[in-house]
């Protein structure tokens, strides 16, 4: 009698095993102490360092164009290096900034400490994408919904305990908040170091024909990728979706004489409860890159819808104003989660297997371009009204559309150049 096979259960809840579930714990981690920081950094340089608004301002600024940086360089590191090794240095160089931000408040050593924990933070974040791309392998897209899902988690929660910190303990609390965000990078690369180095893509491919392997030819590197260039161009503006939610919904509603400004923060906490509820869930449907391409179509229609809610708020009184809104953020809630499983996805499959990490570096300068951008886009559409919000959605929708055939166009490539493997049984 043959032997009875055991049901399974279904997929693991956190694809990579146990270096998986490790990185997980350190997305949670890190996201806590940012949110504890984040929320409070500008009062911290204030009210503890003593900069004027302008000082303020122009350390915002500085810090973040040189953090630009962070990402490309993080992944040709990544590429020359063990990763792990370069995540635990990442995080240690971010941990020394914050607590460098503890002992001086001289203005050109805080504007150098704070560049350089922006690039740091750029850096951990194409380190952890890269890393998930390989421990989790084929998984890797559910992978990168539970990491978001978890890292949007913490954040709220640092965020809380900013908030309650302050509640009780006023300016006081502000320098044990910063000192919470240089253990939280301390602890997490103690944690990472508990990681194994995960496989790096094979460089090389071994002929059906023989036993030897076959030298594959050098990529041209990212810089030089006409193709995966215009693919990061329209990832700068599918991102504006966040600049929606930190500039662009707050400000038109203060805008708009029907709209209850206490709306703006119910919003922002209805963004978080919708990403942490559904980013899982929802992730299924882009698990391969066929099914990710595909998501771009609906993408698009939530872009454009939640342009359209927006632009239909300034026509109706507190009640409509309020559903619209409300509608709106949904959508572009929608789209965020939408997204970042086509995001995950494209960038790594676009990108040749033996430079991943220059290509996600790249992949990474999207966002930090729409950091710059997406602000200056957002009050553009507020200030030409009902129709710029408009435009603002049908614009993102095209750069759907636009996308869609330029990764349909690199896919057809692909197939074509690469010959069909049989695996030998034998």
């Amino acid at each position: 009698m043959a032997p009875t096979r055991r049901k399974t259960t279904g997929e693991p809840r956190i694809p990579g095993g146990p270096d998986g579930r490790r990185m997980v714990v350190i997305a949670l981690v890190d996201r806590i102490g940012s949110g504890l920081w984040a929320t409070v950094s500008v009062l911290y340089f204030t009210y503890v360092a003593h900069l004027s608004l302008a000082e303020v301002g122009t350390l915002a600024a500085v810090a973040g164009a040189l953090g630009i940086a962070g990402a490309p360089s993080g992944g040709l590191l990544a590429d020359r290096f063990p990763l792990t090794r370069v995540l635990v240095a990442v995080q240690l160089l971010r941990a020394a900034a914050s607590f460098g931000l503890l002992a001086t408040d001289h203005f050109a050593l805080l504007l150098a400490l704070t560049a350089l924990g922006g690039f740091g933070d750029r850096a951990s974040s194409v380190l952890t994408k890269l890393y998930a791309a390989r421990v989790a392998g084929p998984d890797r897209v559910r992978y990168q919904a539970v990491q978001r899902t978890v890292a949007n988690a913490g954040w709220a929660i640092g965020g809380l305990v900013a908030a309650l910190g302050l509640a009780l303990a006023g300016t006081a609390a502000y320098r044990w908040l910063l000192l919470g965000d240089a253990l939280s990078f301390a602890a997490v690369a103690l944690l990472t170091l508990r990681c194994g180095e995960p496989a790096a893509p094979a460089r090389t491919v071994t002929g059906s024909g023989s036993g030897t392997p076959a030298p594959t030819a050098r990529p041209r590197g990212p810089w030089r990728d006409r193709t995966y260039l215009a693919y990061v161009a329209t990832e700068a503006v599918l991102f504006l979706d966040d600049a929606v939610f930190k500039v662009g919904l707050p400000l038109w509603i203060v805008h708009l004489d029907s709209a209850p400004h206490g709306l703006a923060p119910l919003l922002m906490v209805l963004n978080n409860v919708l990403v942490v509820a559904l980013q899982v869930p929802m992730a299924r449907f882009g698990a391969t890159t066929e099914a990710a391409r595909a998501l771009l179509l609906p993408l698009s229609a939530a872009f454009a819808v939640g342009g359209a809610a927006m632009a239909l708020a300034a026509g109706g009184g507190p009640v409509t104003a309020t559903l619209l809104l409300t509608a709106a953020a949904t959508a572009f809630t929608l789209a965020e989660i939408l997204h970042a499983t086509v995001s995950w996805e494209l960038s790594v499959a676009l990108a040749p297997d033996t430079a991943q990490g220059a290509y996600l570096g790249v992949h990474g300068l999207a966002q930090s371009a729409q950091r710059t951008v997406g602000p200056l886009a957002v009050t553009a559409a507020i200030a030409t009204g009902p129709l710029g919000w408009a435009a603002f959605g049908t614009a993102i929708a095209l750069t759907c559309a636009i996308q869609h055939r330029i990764v349909r166009d690199r896919l057809a490539q692909t197939r074509l150049s690469v010959p069909p493997v049989t695996v030998s049984e034998h």
